[in-house]
């Protein structure tokens, strides 16, 4: 590719996903962040129909995916490649926003994830650094080219499917799904504040936009990729069945949703806590979701001032993310009602509507028109 047109996520090596593995990541990836405090926050406000507006959000999702996927499906020119081209010297601006866009995005989920990690791991009260480990892991992931998140999502077929069926086993015996009825018993305001306080949760089709921006469009790929989103989908729903088929009324109260579903299996009482070796298959993939948009942001602040050395921007960021943590966890209700609530345009904006304006690019090299079957014959 063109020195001109180097793209933040392009690498020497023109290191590259391929569809098998988007698909797997749309599965088994963007799942994981929907089981920790989406639940209990869909059950405080929409109650036993919690399954509504987490049904909106996916098919929103879906949609806003489609489209993207149709616009790199039009070009063999790809897709970042096609956007500098338009935009020239001006396209640092859109990555400069979008950097910014994934630290904000990253703030909720990194305040989530230490109050899982404290209460999830630690028996006795943590030190006031216990925390810091995962800094580490998200500067060596921040650092790494963008095949590493293909080869993860490679991973998270195992890591995924195992602990995720396994708790959902463990589960099933003290589920009354019987507690979600009447279906639509809860005031359409509320289903609706449901689908707007989560919205954090769910916006998935911008964090798969990079892993497209480089991507060489094949065949069939589109219809591999939206039906790996709807694999994950499916999993998030019946999860939340079970959550509130198990907890119902005091479901707003249990945060942490899959580190506790599987607790109250009988056998536990004789063979042991056997559910938290699957619990902690699972925080592995939620860590690496976690650090997913800090990875982003480092690329694009990378490529927008010309800094060769990733290392360096992303253990700058790292720091700084530590800092907002160690100063702002003790502050976690008042930040989520401000990111959540006054601030929820900013999700809207930036993971809703800005990607649709893709569909405004120029195809650039055409892609191939199939061979007809007289030319196949003639072949």
């Amino acid at each position: 590719m063109n020195h001109t047109f180097q793209t933040p996520f392009q690498s020497p090596t023109n290191e590259r996903v391929v569809g098998r593995q988007i698909a797997l990541f749309a599965a088994f990836v963007l799942p994981a962040a929907k089981l920790l405090e989406a639940p209990s926050i869909l059950a405080k406000y929409a109650a036993g129909d919690l399954l509504l507006p987490a049904l909106l959000h996916f098919l929103l999702q879906a949609g806003l995916l489609a489209v993207i996927l149709y616009v790199v499906s039009r070009s063999e020119t790809p897709l970042f490649e096609r956007l500098q081209r338009v935009l020239k010297k001006g396209v640092i601006v859109v990555y400069l926003f979008y950097a910014a866009y994934f630290l904000f995005a990253v703030l909720l989920p990194i305040l989530d994830l230490e109050k899982y990690a404290y209460a999830a791991f630690f028996d006795t009260a943590p030190t006031t650094f216990s925390f810091l480990f995962f800094f580490f892991l998200s500067a060596f992931i921040c650092a790494k080219g963008i095949k590493a998140v293909g080869r993860f999502a490679d991973i998270s077929l195992f890591l995924f499917l195992l602990s995720f069926f396994a708790l959902m086993a463990l589960s099933l015996t003290e589920t009354d799904f019987t507690h979600l009825l009447p279906l639509f018993g809860t005031k359409f305001e509320r289903t609706m504040s449901a689908f707007k306080y989560t919205t954090p949760h769910f916006s998935d089709a911008v964090l798969l936009l990079p892993l497209l921006g480089n991507y060489q469009y094949k065949k069939k790929d589109a219809p591999k990729i939206l039906f790996g989103y709807g694999i994950g989908a499916l999993c998030t729903l019946f999860f939340l069945a079970v959550f509130y088929g198990i907890f119902s009324s005091v479901a707003p109260r249990e945060h942490y949703a899959f580190s506790k579903i599987a607790q109250y299996f009988p056998a536990l009482s004789v063979i042991g806590r056997i559910d938290l070796l699957f619990v902690y298959l699972l925080s592995i993939v939620l860590f690496f979701y976690t650090a997913l948009p800090a990875q982003y942001a480092t690329h694009l602040f990378s490529r927008s001032f010309s800094l060769e050395r990733k290392a360096i921007v992303s253990a700058v960021l790292n720091v700084a993310l530590f800092l907002f943590v160690f100063f702002c966890n003790k502050y976690y209700n008042a930040f989520y009602r401000v990111v959540g609530g006054k601030l929820v345009w900013v999700f809207w904006l930036f993971a809703d509507v800005l990607p649709l304006l893709l569909l405004l690019l120029p195809n650039g090299k055409p892609r191939p028109a199939a061979p007809s079957a007289k030319e196949k014959s003639h072949a």
